[in-house]
């Protein structure tokens, strides 16, 4: 049994629920049905309650730690805290235990804060006032204390508390406009139906008079699908009101928003894949530096005299224990001895690092969009060195590259284009001169305006406030404005109204049904028609509704449509059939019996939807533009010449797509275009006579030739149905090949893809597909309506546009911008810049690190492997919290190797960081082979200076703890000025910081040993560091190993800057150059004067 079988079982035990069913019995404002009708069972429902915080105040502590010590870093500090507690280790078990308590401090604090964010966002929903029908009277209570089956009445602009069925509305026909943006991220209005056998009842009097049951499903997650009846036990008289009763059936975590949380898949960056792999390195070389001293140790401690010298004599419990036990001892207190070299306080500036550098992006004046007012949001700053490592860029089509505002252009009726401007009425439609207008033609054209008039989901609203916006306000009167659940559908309606059709008059007997085929069907009575003739009119894609026309001009139309298509426009295509009165009626039956099915009732549907659209007979055919985004072209010719490979997932057909890739510069004219759509292999089957996959493979294999030669600007076309055949595993066919890898092969070598046809699942499988591939090339998505979130979930990196279909998308992405334009300096500034920073900071503390634990390994050759500390405990605490974090930290945050305007102006600078590149093993052994170089030069640079015992100038000898002071000072000065001599971008803060943290080195370790401190039992640094400063040859070796430690790293700099500098390089020398003439320019003019 699975954990989900489990959890069902556990679930359905608790509600009370012995005998589980698949569907659930609602009981209107909790009335019992009347007697003999059926039996009364009282069920268990969850309160509206919303709960989406993590932590309570009761299990915040022991779920944040165990959360914590999940981290291996975290875990493997707490186990060398314990051993330090456990056993008599060389160091306190403070210079383990403090480091570990900061980090888990710090990120208790930082989550704490953010559950209560969580908290404070629930108790607002959850105490949000609604409005209950109560024995007849409207009662006010909290949002949480509401029960499934309460009635609820809701006002205009009001939010939804649960999971509702309308019973009634305002309006006569029973209907209400319902944006969901909340659940599905679209903004648009949407239609809603109250209950026919309850529409009636309207205010509270009449609606708690209502004695019915609701038979529904249990709650699933699926936003688009409710199966359900009522059955309804009494009339009443009904009057009118001006509110919305409905009656909740799904609340708390059991509706469909709530069924819809999922925590996003964790996304780790490149960057944290390769720390994670240098921290396993690391760990191995510790243990090996232990395992090394342990056997040195007993290897030097074989004679006796050294294993027990007369004057540190054994105890007898010493004697006793076993040599394996006392070399386990040994073996843990060295890698207590060495376990700095894991910087631990690495993830705690990896993590500040992220967070305080997401807010450049939030803060970008060139990010905000000043006709929407955004600026651009960061969701999560985990990933914001991986928008300077992105490969493949996919994208949406509507509504990210083009504006998503539509106007309509122009019809086409009956082979005749009629021009959508905005003096259409007094335009000649005719055909041309002498031509003669059918009949039929007029006729043609009166039901073709009369479909686009009435076949829609448009509707009039005089005045709205959204987000505190007042619309439909015209010098300060109230307008008419439209809304609809479609930006073309509202293009239409406002071209019909320029052509003088009354739209705001029309009625409907009802409306049938929105396809998942996007083919929109209205039933509709003329009443204004004198013969009272019923016809169904069709409105949709051309490939919806070409294969159901029986008659009509659909060559011109076809022809047009394609034309159109190529220009970039979005066209759709109209029919109607007419009815008799006994169609009507049976199809008002048909559809009424499969709407009542509890049981398959989308296949029911469907079968009925196949049945009515049928010998339909072809109108004519729309024309709307939505016109590119504002550099967008741009943006796209910047993509490419950084490196990146930019594919369009659109739904649009192929030649509306491509017209709008060339426009955007996808495209070129002199782009190879490979087509490979299902059109081109019904033409390929029918002449060689193959199946569908063997021609895939086919027309993937032929192009690979002529892809090696030097020609390598390729266009490749995909559409979704082909995508198909190309995904299907190979097994089904056994005479096909792997088609996966030939696709990848053909893609590789492709400038630009262009899939259309596609839905929102294919979207995510060629992101994936990608993703997989064996390059594992790092993949972003950027899209702007809830039909992208699937592929914006799958790539590495996310990105929602703030456009016009609702903020889904921007909620589930991980960065949100106003425009597409922007794209173009996140990746190429702010993500180069993220890269560089974060690539520094992990490759120093790994340096660092190095060079501090090395000192000490090498020490214990010295001690007698008695491990026996080189550094005070203070040092060893402090070195990686107080004295090196805050520079780098710094670093990390504002260094900039080139100015931005360089980076914009050069896509090609981005190519310098692809891949990982300075992440890459080569670089990282670099790194390492450095600090220990350093490392060596310190310990022995000290080591041979204190041959001369009389260091100092009254003839003192300097002690234990003057080497290990002497020998840190050098390290503390030398990684900072490493980390000065690697900084390009010098400001006040960088001085500030970097010379205030040697400072405060400085003045601590004069008040660590010149105070006698109280609360020290023993105080073995007193008078040291002064002792060491007042000797000159200190101070001289302090200058030449410091200079002696970093001239190999300016002489690599020097050499490789020379005889092979890279792009960045050659800029770098080109900036500072300039600078220079400027600087040699103002002191000429400043002599001369």
């Amino acid at each position: 049994m699975d954990f989900s079988t489990l959890r069902t079982l556990i679930t359905r035990y608790c509600t009370g629920e012995e005998n589980w069913v698949d569907s659930r019995t609602i009981y209107i404002g909790h009335k019992e049905p009347p007697s003999g009708t059926e039996a009364f069972i009282q069920q268990r429902f969850p309160d509206n309650r919303i709960v989406s915080s993590k932590y309570t105040f009761w299990n915040f502590v022991p779920k944040n730690m165990f959360e914590q010590f999940r981290r291996v870093a975290n875990f493997y500090f707490l186990i060398i805290f314990l051993v330090q507690l456990i056993i008599d280790t060389p160091t306190s078990p403070i210079t383990s235990g403090l480091p570990l308590f900061f980090v888990i401090t710090v990120t208790a604090i930082k989550q704490g804060y953010e559950d209560w964010l969580r908290h404070k966002a629930d108790n607002s929903v959850n105490q949000c006032p609604i409005h209950v029908v109560q024995h007849g009277k409207v009662v006010r209570k909290q949002s949480r204390k509401l029960r499934v089956g309460d009635v609820v009445f809701m006002k205009e602009n009001e939010t939804f508390p649960c999971d509702l069925i309308l019973l009634s509305s305002s309006r006569d026909d029973g209907t209400c406009f319902v944006t969901t943006a909340s659940l599905d991220g679209e903004s648009s209005h949407k239609t809603y139906y109250a209950v026919q056998d309850t529409k009636a009842y309207n205010t509270e009097k009449e609606v708690d008079s209502i004695h019915a049951t609701i038979e529904c499903e249990q709650p699933q997650p699926d936003l688009y699908k409710f199966v359900g009846r009522i059955n309804v036990y009494m009339d009443n008289e009904c009057f009118v009101s001006a509110s919305l009763p409905a009656v909740a059936i799904y609340t708390g975590m059991e509706t469909k928003m709530a069924l819809n949380y999922q925590s996003k898949t964790q996304k780790r960056s490149a960057v944290e894949k390769s720390m994670n792999a240098y921290l396993v390195v690391y760990l191995c070389i510790l243990i090996s530096k232990a395992l090394i001293n342990t056997v040195l140790k007993y290897a030097w401690q074989a004679d006796p005299n050294r294993d027990e010298p007369w004057y540190n004599d054994r105890t007898e419990p010493e004697r006793q224990r076993h040599i394996v036990s006392l070399a386990f001892t040994d073996f843990l207190a060295f890698m207590v001895l060495f376990n700095y070299i894991i910087p631990v306080s690495m993830y705690v500036t990896v993590e500040m690092q992220k967070f305080l550098g997401s807010y450049f992006i939030m803060w970008d004046d060139e990010m905000f969009d000043e006709e929407m007012g955004e600026r651009a949001v960061v969701n999560t700053s985990d990933l914001n060195e991986e928008l300077g490592q992105v490969e493949y860029v996919f994208t949406d089509k509507t509504g990210t590259l083009t504006e998503n505002n539509m106007e309509f252009i122009e019809c086409c009726v009956d082979g005749h284009v009629m021009p959508g401007a905005t003096t259409m009425d007094m335009i000649d439609t005719s055909p041309g001169p002498g031509a003669r207008v059918s009949t039929a033609s007029v006729e043609h054209e009166e039901l073709f305006f009369r479909a686009l008039c009435l076949c829609h989901t448009v509707q009039v609203k005089e005045e709205e406030t959204v987000d505190g916006i007042k619309h439909g306000i015209h010098q300060g009167k109230s307008t008419s404005f439209y809304i609809s659940s479609s930006p073309d559908e509202v293009a239409l309606v406002e071209g019909m109204k320029r052509w003088s059709a009354n739209t705001h008059t029309h009625t409907h007997t009802f409306y049938i049904a929105n396809k998942p085929i996007c083919t929109h069907i209205a039933h509709l009575v003329f009443a204004h028609i004198h013969t009272l003739k019923l016809y169904l009119f069709c409105k949709g894609a051309d490939s919806a509704i070409f294969p159901r026309v029986v008659s009509g001009k659909v060559e011109q139309i076809k022809a047009r449509v394609e034309h159109n298509a190529v220009e970039g426009l979005r066209t759709l295509c109209v029919a109607y059939r007419p009815l008799s009165p006994e169609q009507y009626q049976e199809v008002c039956h048909l559809l009424n019996g499969a709407k009542l099915a509890l049981q398959d009732r989308d296949k029911r549907l469907a079968e009925a939807y196949d049945i009515i659209e049928k010998d339909l007979i072809l109108l004519g055919a729309t024309a709307v533009e939505d016109r590119l985004q504002e550099k967008a072209a741009d943006t796209i010719e910047s993509l490419h010449k950084a490196g990146m490979k930019v594919w369009v997932l659109t739904g649009d057909k192929m030649e509306t797509a491509a017209a709008t890739c060339y426009a955007s510069k996808l495209f070129r004219r002199n782009t190879q275009i490979l087509e490979l759509t299902t059109k081109r292999t019904e033409e390929q089957t029918r002449r060689h006579d193959q199946g569908l996959l063997l021609w895939v493979r086919k027309e993937l294999y032929n192009p690979l030739p002529p892809l090696r030669c030097d020609c390598t600007d390729y266009g490749l076309i995909i559409d979704g149905a082909t995508l198909s055949a190309v995904m299907r595993p190979a097994q089904e066919d056994s005479n096909s090949g792997n088609y996966k890898e030939i696709f990848l092969e053909i893609c590789r070598n492709c400038s630009a893809v262009l899939c259309c046809r596609m839905a929102p699942l294919q979207k995510a499988q060629i992101v994936k597909l990608i993703k997989a591939s064996k390059e594992h090339p790092i993949t972003l998505a950027i899209g702007d309506g809830a039909n992208d979130v699937s592929m914006i979930l799958e790539a590495h990196v996310g990105i929602g546009i703030m456009g016009k279909e609702g903020r889904q998308a921007v909620r589930n992405s991980d960065y949100a911008i106003p425009k597409f334009k922007h794209l173009k300096k996140m990746l190429l500034v702010h993500g180069h810049y993220y890269y560089i920073r974060i690539s520094e900071l992990v490759q120093y503390f790994f340096y660092k690190n190095v060079c501090f634990i090395f000192p000490q390994f090498l020490y214990q050759f010295f001690c007698g492997f008695s491990q026996q500390p080189l550094y005070d405990t203070a040092y060893l605490t402090l070195y990686n919290i107080s004295f090196t974090s805050l520079p780098i930290l710094l670093y990390s945050l504002i260094e900039q190797h080139i100015h931005m305007d360089i980076l914009r102006r050069d896509p090609s600078l981005y190519r310098d960081i692809a891949k990982n590149s300075l992440l890459r093993w080569p670089i990282f052994i670099y790194w390492t082979v450095l600090g220990v170089y350093d490392a060596i030069v310190m310990f022995f640079g000290v080591y041979f200076l204190f041959d001369n015992t009389t260091f100092t100038s009254n003839g003192q000898m300097f002690g234990n703890w003057t080497f290990g002071t002497l020998v840190f000072t050098v390290l503390v000065f030398t990684v900072t000025f490493k980390l000065a001599l690697d900084t390009h971008y010098w400001t006040w803060i960088n001085h500030f910081v970097i010379w205030g943290s040697l400072i405060f080195f400085v003045v601590f370790s004069l008040l660590w040993g010149g105070i006698i401190w109280p609360f020290l039992n023993y105080q073995r640094m007193y008078y040291v560091f002064m002792q060491m400063l007042s000797s000159g040859p200190a101070w001289l070796s302090i200058i030449l190993l410091i200079t002696a430690s970093l001239l190999p790293d300016v002489l690599k700099k020097v050499i490789c800057r020379t005889l092979w500098p890279t792009t960045t390089e050659r800029i770098q020398v080109g900036a500072c150059s300039y600078m220079l003439s400027r600087i040699f320019f103002r002191i000429a003019s400043v002599i001369e004067l």
